[in-house]
């Protein structure tokens, strides 16, 4: 832990409750701050940088469930822990209290010894993300010095029940796509497309991999997963440099398929019924904002149903081509080889939109992974 004592801030509206939890702190070797309601809180937390909030819910103005919410969106305060103290103890108070952001909620009165618990339990969480946040920054910097070729291949985890096409301009790509084991049944589906391709671009793919791996898993949604991966790539991507994303998380035992994009063309699904979706939503790139903001939909599949991600190189074959109509080829041609079988399926769909746009030579990056769910 730090050297220098860790600083909390108190915000209450009642100043005996504030006097009760300052001396409990400092008695226990932490620096305070204070405020009665949510406005100067916000004010103090971006002021005195704080290592963790404790804010009560009912105040005059604002309340704590509003503060907390404000926090989360402002790039200074967004990863300042917040535990709710509050004499509303129904279940409803507590879910509006994660919602709104925070990681902890505890019924008044509070019991000093249960505080003093929780707020260690927090801070230390806190440590250990941001000692794993450096050790990610230092393996990425060594992971700009040479280019690996780390793609799964749909033999290393036939589960997963996917193909892929995969066709760098050059030797090195700045596409990238991985499929993560969670468990037997459920999987995600990760593509990327990195701005520029080539030598440079293709640098970062491991470093992508490896935040991937670290941020999926049953405790990380995949909004969380699109969220770990941007908060290291900001600090390592160049000027001007970016990626596009979309990670899909599959679950075969309730059939719902998790879709988060991050400014990546729209997945495209066939149904086994032959009808064509487009999965469209306006989201932000990755590694560009401090704010992030991403789009989320859930959908059921059922037997035979396919989705495709693939990167924007397959939609602009043709320079100065519309974007709209190389989707509509796209579409086309993912249902017309539908019923052929997943191995050679990518390959044939895109021999077809290249017929489409009669383009035989590439002008970026192709990617197209296709994955089915069996049932």
């Amino acid at each position: 832990m730090s050297a220098s004592p860790l600083k909390i801030l108190i915000v209450d509206d009642t100043p005996a409750n504030i006097e009760l939890l300052d001396t409990l702190l400092k008695v226990e070797g932490f620096d305070t701050v204070t405020a009665e309601n949510g406005e100067d809180a916000r004010t103090l937390a971006v002021e005195a940088r704080p290592d963790l909030i404790l804010l009560d819910v009912v105040m005059p103005g604002e309340s704590g469930f509003e503060t907390c919410a404000k926090l989360k969106s402002d790039p200074d305060t967004v990863d300042i822990p917040i535990i709710f103290l509050s004499a509303l103890d129904d279940v409803k108070s507590k879910v509006n209290g994660f919602k709104a952001g925070g990681v902890d909620y505890v019924s008044k009165p509070v019991h000093g010894e249960e505080v003093l618990a929780r707020v260690r339990v927090h801070l230390r969480i806190r440590e250990s993300n941001r000692l794993l946040a450096r050790e990610h920054q230092s393996r990425l910097e060594e992971f700009r010095n040479a280019q690996q070729s780390i793609l799964v291949k749909p033999e290393d985890c036939p589960e997963a029940n996917f193909s892929v096409c995969y066709l760098p301009l050059e030797g090195a790509s700045g596409d990238f796509y991985d499929v993560v084991e969670i468990d037997h049944d459920v999987h995600g589906y990760f593509v990327a497309d990195i701005s520029g391709h080539g030598v440079s671009a293709a640098f970062l793919t491991s470093a992508i991999k490896a935040l991937l791996r670290q941020y999926s898993g049953p405790l990380f949604s995949p909004e969380d997963t699109m969220r770990g991966v941007d908060r290291v790539m900001r600090q390592m991507l160049g000027e001007e440099q970016y990626l596009t994303a979309c990670f899909a998380l599959l679950n075969r035992r309730t059939r719902k398929l998790s879709v988060v994009s991050a400014g990546h063309p729209p997945m495209v699904i066939v149904r086994a019924s032959g009808k064509v979706e487009l999965v469209e939503m306006k989201s932000d790139p990755l590694g560009i904002f401090s704010s992030l903001v991403l789009q989320r939909q859930d959908l059921r599949l059922g037997p035979g149903d396919r989705f495709y991600l693939y990167s924007d190189g397959l939609i602009e074959l043709k320079p100065g081509g519309s974007r709209k109509l190389g989707l509509a080829a796209l579409s086309e041609a993912c249902l017309a080889k539908h019923a052929e079988p997943l191995g050679s399926a990518p390959n044939q769909i895109l021999d077809m939109v290249r017929k489409k746009h009669e383009s035989a030579e590439a002008q970026d990056d192709l990617l197209l992974l296709a994955v089915e769910f069996k049932g």
